[in-house]
């Protein structure tokens, strides 16, 4: 155990105390907003938006620039589901839990592949190199942001998608330095396995909103 003390220890001895406090930030928002996803209440988008808008500066500054175009789309689509998600007639919510047909999973499937080309260009453009760990970051890039957009229109699937994605990210982030971050994926792989459960029982009793 101390040695997996000592190992985040160790990412951290070199950072300055404004990066260190700026993921912390980044750390308790990002989770309270999966947990307000989980319970389908839209408090999941403002705090969503203060982790997601850090994180773009932080990973900018680490020279991320896949993760940062990431977070930087999660902030845009943060918006656009505050919206989607607060929409009412007759006083009732207009967006229910559903699963996705098949247009949404074509559509899904082409948000992922055009993803990853924006964000290998977003690559070459900043003239990094590409290493083994880019291209993980790529990858789960194009995972991320069609779980995002699957969320903001509230479909099932969502929560498959961060699951997959987050289990990929926890390792990538401590290969990276950023340990807080690795942790905060640990932590929203659980959240996110609940959230699928609590979603699913919601889904199939009829919508109820949190």
């Amino acid at each position: 155990m101390q040695q997996i003390f000592d190992f985040f220890l160790d990412l951290y001895r070199e950072a300055t105390m404004i990066s260190i406090l700026l993921e912390v930030v980044v750390f308790i928002f990002g989770i309270l907003s999966v947990y307000y996803s989980k319970k389908e209440n839209i408090l999941v988008y403002p705090t969503g938006l203060i982790a997601t808008v850090l994180t773009v500066y932080l990973l900018y500054k680490a020279g991320y620039y896949g993760d940062m175009m990431m977070n930087f789309y999660y902030s845009v689509m943060s918006i656009y589901g505050w919206w989607n998600w607060s929409r009412k007639r007759d006083g009732e919510y207009v967006v229910p839990i559903t699963r996705t047909n098949f247009r949404e999973k074509i559509i899904g499937f082409g948000l992922f592949l055009l993803t990853m080309l924006v964000t290998y260009g977003v690559y070459r453009a900043f003239g990094r190199e590409i290493e083994a760990a880019n291209y993980i970051d790529i990858f789960t890039s194009g995972v991320f942001f069609t779980a995002m957009w699957y969320m903001a229109i509230k479909k099932l699937e969502n929560w498959t998608l961060w699951i997959f994605a987050d289990l990929i990210t926890v390792p990538l982030y401590a290969y990276r330095g950023l340990g807080m971050l690795s942790l905060q994926y640990v932590i929203f792989t659980i959240l996110a396995i609940q959230g699928y459960i609590v979603w699913k029982k919601s889904l199939n009793k009829g919508h109820v909103t949190a």
